[in-house]
């Protein structure tokens, strides 16, 4: 069976590219190969942008294909693209959505694949939602074989799942818990959140191609494991063997004094809101699917990669000195109030 990998190089993507390869697949991934990869043995590139839709059309020629997976489309008109190039040409089309699309806030702690779609907190969100609506709409009145996945927080060996973060991402937490200065958590630490190994997901995924029972449906695909920030940000601290010095924020007041860090949407709009993923339909789907990487398994893996590896290693001045001013100003804050 033949895929059509459209990126093929992130988080989630290389996971499943890595099980795929082993599993008999003949792959095709499609990117701009600006990114430093290797491709498993066997699997073909085709160097090209997917937006410009006349370069990519002749260079896939007459090729047909048995699955087309879309981890790039992030608005409308890249899924109008993608249809206008595979419809006739795919016995399914698979585009990753987002779990932050759920309603928010939360209307039931826990999310099904039924649970409405609405965020008002994230563009990015709503534009993933307006992508699910038209290919569901295609699947309804052209045939398109669409399958609609939804992970939520996924990470690798290369990331470390934090909430609050800079712009180069989580490295500048990492050095701060190393420096046994206070990590910023949001809200009181309490709420509940999901985190997924790689390459759990690319199990859950990988056995929804060429599934038709996965055919004009929706699936979220996540870790069974829930836990509060307060519990993964000790985790990790426990993984690097340094004291867990948690300093709790307001996210309303995170959201609003973290704009250029897109606090609003990250925060408001998904990881500040308690979920509990049910997945009894993507095991329903998928009978194999057994999420088997702890948190605590999983961190250790990322930290001994991450360590290892100064590639992966970007410091964050500039959001350093951000969560420094934002501890001085509460803590200035506090004094106000006490006592005379």
């Amino acid at each position: 069976m033949r895929a059509l990998i459209i990126g093929g190089t992130g988080t989630i993507s290389t996971a499943i590219v890595n099980l795929l390869a082993k599993t008999g697949w003949e792959l095709v991934l499609l990117n701009r190969g600006k990114r430093a990869a290797s491709l498993p043995q066997g699997a073909k590139r085709i160097q090209a942008d997917i937006n410009d839709a006349q370069d990519v059309a002749q260079k896939i020629g007459n090729m047909r294909f048995d699955a087309v997976c879309q981890f790039i489309g992030f608005c409308v008109e890249d899924v109008k693209r993608d249809f206008r190039l595979f419809h006739g040409r795919t016995r399914q089309y698979l585009f990753i959505s987002s779990a932050s699309a759920y309603h928010k806030p939360a209307k039931c702690l826990r999310i099904t694949e039924g649970t409405s779609l609405a965020n008002p907190y994230w563009q990015y969100s709503r534009d993933k939602i307006a992508c699910e609506e038209y290919l569901m709409r295609m699947y309804r009145e052209e045939g398109f074989p669409v399958t609609i996945v939804r992970p939520s927080h996924t990470y690798d060996e290369k990331k470390i799942p934090v909430a609050v973060h800079g712009k180069n991402g989580f490295w500048q937490v990492i050095k701060r818990m190393r420096e046994e200065k206070p990590v910023i958590i949001h809200g009181d630490g309490s709420s509940l959140w999901t985190v997924t190994f790689s390459t759990d997901f690319a199990a859950g995924f990988a056995g929804l191609m060429g599934n038709p029972q996965a055919i004009g449906e929706a699936f979220q695909i996540t870790s069974d494991e829930s836990l509060s920030w307060d519990q993964i940000y000790q985790t990790i601290a426990e993984a690097l063997g340094v004291p867990f010095k948690p300093y709790h924020v307001s996210s309303d007041f995170l959201a609003a004094a973290g704009g250029q860090y897109g606090l609003r949407g990250g925060l408001l709009g998904d990881k500040a809101v308690s979920v509990l993923f049910d997945n009894r339909k993507i095991k329903q789907a998928v009978p194999g699917f057994c999420p088997s990487v702890s948190f605590a398994q999983g961190v250790r893996r990322s930290l001994a990669y991450i360590l290892a590896h100064e590639e992966c290693q970007v410091e964050d001045p500039e959001f350093d000195a951000w969560c420094d001013r934002v501890i001085t100003v509460l803590e200035q804050a506090k004094k106000n109030f006490e006592p005379a």
